[in-house]
C-alpha cells in the first residue's frame, strides 16, 4: 500500500529554529541596519506591528515631511567606497561566469538610473509617484536588499527578517502583524471592500555564500541563492509606495501584503500565510521571481502551466535475499528494481495525458553490498513532478498500481511513500493578462516576454488553490552579461536595478488589479 504524506495538512512537521546554521565566530555585524525612530521592539505575534495611541479603527497617521526626510538618513551599513553621487562602487556584476564576482558599474542600482526599464509615455500621475519615490528612496532599498543578503535565515525560521519587514511597514504608516510562530508578516493598505494580494517569500537556502561582495552572506553554510531577499525588498518598495498613493486617495480599494516563510522547503509555509486568513476577502493575488535568464528591465509572463506540482518518491521493495549461485529459492529484488527504474516512468508517460507534462525522474538506488548476494531488500528515491492539476492529483494512486505491476512475478513485495510537495503554480488567464499589461505599460510591451515553463516547485501555487492569480519572472542579468549564474547556486546574485523595476511593476499590478472589473 502507499503511505501518502501531505504536506499542506494541518499534521505536517514544523522544522526545528533551532537548527538554523549559527553565524561564523568571525563575523562581523556592522553591517545590520540601525534604524532610528523605530519601534524598540518586535509585535508580538498577532498583534499590531506599530503600536500608537490613535483610537481604536483611526487610520494610521503618516510620518511627517521631516520624519520622513529624517528616516531616509537612518538606514545606514558600514562605510564603502563611493562612486560618483554617492553610489556604492563595489556592487556586485552578477552574471559573471566565475562565482566571485567583479563590481559592478554605478549604473546598477535603482537609484543611479530611476528609469530603466521604464516606457516612455503620456502624463501619469501613477508613474510619477512612483518614479519620486524611487529616485528619493531607490538606495535605501539597495541597502535594505544587502542586509537582508548579509543575515539570511533558513525556511521557518525567518523571524529576524520578519521584524524587519514589520518595522519597515510601520515607520511607513502601516498597521502590520506577525504569523503566530513570528516568522512572517502579513498587512494591509487602503480601505475598502475590494482587496488583492502581493506576496514575496523571505527564506534563505542552505547554501554557502562564495561571492567576493561586502554584502555577502555572514552566516555559515546559508545564502540567499533564490532572490528571496530581493523579493522581500520589492514588497517592501511596493507596500510603501502604495502607501503613498493611499494617502492621495489614488488606491480604489485594499492591497494585502504576504510576507512569507518557507518556500524552500516541504513542509512549506504558505499554508500557515493562508490559515492565518490571508486569502480573506481577495479577488487575486500576485507574486514575482527572479529570473536570471533575463535582462534586468525585462519581465516574463505566460497564462496557464507556470511551474510544475514537485512531490517526492520512495519505493521500497522486500523478498528472501540468499546467494547468487540459487536465486531460484530468491527473490528476484535486483530485477525487480530494475523494473520499478525502467518501467514505472514510461508507464506513466502512457497513462497520463502528455499535455499534463508529467515528469518521473530517479535519484538513489540501494540495494545490497556484496556481489554474490541477492539483498533482501532495495530501496528507490526519485522526483515526480507534474503541470497538470488533475494529473497530479491522481498521480500517488496510478504510481502505486503501476510499481505493483512491474514488480509483479518477482517474489518481491512493494510499498511506496508518496509525499505532496506543492501544486503546480497555473496562473490564470486574466490574472496575467491584468499583470502582463501593467508591466507593458511600465517597461513597454517589447519587454514584456513570454516565459518559458519550469519544471520547479514553488508554493505559490497554494494560493492559486483558493484564488485566481499569476505570477511573473523578473529579469536580473545585468545586460551584455555572459554565464550568469542560475538560482539555487552558491555564487548567485542580481543587477540590483531589478529592484526599482519589481516595484513599478508591482504597484501597476496592484492598482490595476483592484480596478479591473471582472
Amino acid at each position: 500500500m502507499a503511505a501518502i504524506s501531505d504536506a499542506s495538512g494541518a499534521d505536517r512537521r514544523r522544522a526545528d529554529p533551532a537548527a538554523r546554521a549559527r553565524p561564523r565566530p568571525d563575523s562581523r555585524h556592522d553591517g545590520a541596519l540601525r534604524l532610528r525612530g523605530r519601534p524598540s521592539r518586535a509585535p508580538a505575534r498577532d498583534e499590531p506591528a506599530a503600536p500608537t495611541s490613535r483610537g481604536a479603527g483611526e487610520p494610521a497617521p503618516r510620518p511627517s515631511a521631516a520624519a520622513e526626510r529624517e528616516r531616509d538618513a537612518t538606514v545606514t551599513t558600514a562605510p564603502t567606497a563611493t562612486a560618483a553621487g554617492g553610489t556604492p562602487a563595489d556592487a556586485p556584476r552578477p552574471g559573471a561566469a566565475d562565482a566571485r564576482h567583479r563590481p559592478a558599474p554605478a549604473s546598477a542600482r535603482p537609484g543611479a538610473e530611476a528609469h530603466v526599464g521604464c516606457a516612455a509615455g503620456p502624463a501619469d500621475p501613477l508613474r510619477d509617484q512612483i518614479d519620486t519615490w524611487l529616485a528619493a528612496r531607490g538606495e535605501e532599498l539597495v541597502t535594505v536588499r544587502r542586509h537582508l543578503h548579509a543575515h539570511p535565515e533558513l525556511s521557518h525560521a525567518e523571524f529576524e527578517t520578519a521584524a524587519l519587514v514589520a518595522r519597515e511597514l510601520a515607520v511607513a504608516g502601516l498597521t502590520p502583524r506577525l504569523l503566530p510562530r513570528g516568522n512572517g508578516v502579513i498587512c494591509d493598505i487602503g480601505t475598502g471592500d475590494r482587496v488583492v494580494a502581493l506576496r514575496a517569500d523571505l527564506d534563505a537556502l542552505p547554501l554557502q555564500d562564495v561571492k567576493d561582495v561586502p554584502y555577502a552572506s555572514t552566516v555559515a553554510d546559508v545564502t540567499h541563492a533564490c532572490g528571496h531577499d530581493v523579493h522581500t525588498t520589492v514588497m517592501l518598495g511596493v507596500a510603501q509606495v502604495l502607501a503613498r498613493v493611499a494617502e492621495s486617495g489614488g488606491l480604489p480599494g485594499r492591497v494585502r501584503m504576504l510576507f512569507q516563510p518557507a518556500e524552500e522547503c516541504i513542509p512549506s509555509g504558505a499554508p500557515d500565510v493562508i490559515a492565518a486568513g490571508a486569502l480573506e476577502g481577495v479577488s487575486a493575488v500576485y507574486a514575482l521571481h527572479c529570473a536570471p535568464q533575463l535582462t534586468v528591465g525585462t519581465v516574463g509572463v505566460r497564462s496557464g502551466p507556470f511551474t510544475a506540482a514537485a512531490d517526492t518518491v520512495e519505493v521500497t521493495l522486500r523478498g528472501k535475499g540468499g546467494h547468487t549461485a540459487r536465486p531460484h529459492v530468491t527473490a528476484d529484488l535486483v530485477g525487480a528494481l530494475g523494473r520499478v527504474i525502467v518501467d514505472v516512468p514510461a508507464l506513466l508517460g502512457r497513462r497520463v495525458d502528455p499535455r499534463a507534462g508529467l515528469s518521473m525522474v530517479w535519484g538513489t538506488v540501494r540495494a545490497g553490498e556484496a556481489y554474490n548476494a541477492i539483498p533482501g531488500v532495495g530501496v528507490v528515491r526519485g522526483t515526480l513532478r507534474v503541470l497538470g492539476r488533475e494529473a497530479w492529483r491522481g498521480a500517488p494512486q496510478l504510481l502505486e498500481e503501476l510499481v505493483e505491476a512491474a514488480v509483479a512475478g518477482t517474489g518481491a513485495r512493494a510499498s511506496v511513500t508518496y509525499v505532496r510537495g506543492v501544486p503546480p503554480v497555473i496562473n490564470d488567464h486574466r490574472a496575467n493578462a491584468v499583470i502582463a499589461a501593467a508591466a507593458g505599460a511600465v517597461l513597454g510591451a517589447e519587454r514584456v516576454v513570454e516565459a518559458e515553463v519550469s519544471m520547479g516547485g514553488e508554493d505559490f501555487s497554494f494560493y492559486l488553490e483558493h484564488v485566481p492569480g499569476a505570477m511573473i519572472r523578473l529579469g536580473t542579468a545585468q545586460p551584455g552579461s555572459e554565464g550568469a549564474l542560475d538560482i539555487h547556486q552558491p555564487g548567485f546574485d542580481v543587477d540590483e536595478r531589478a529592484i526599482g523595476v519589481g516595484v513599478r511593476v508591482m504597484v501597476r499590478t496592484a492598482v490595476a488589479a483592484l480596478q479591473d472589473p471582472q
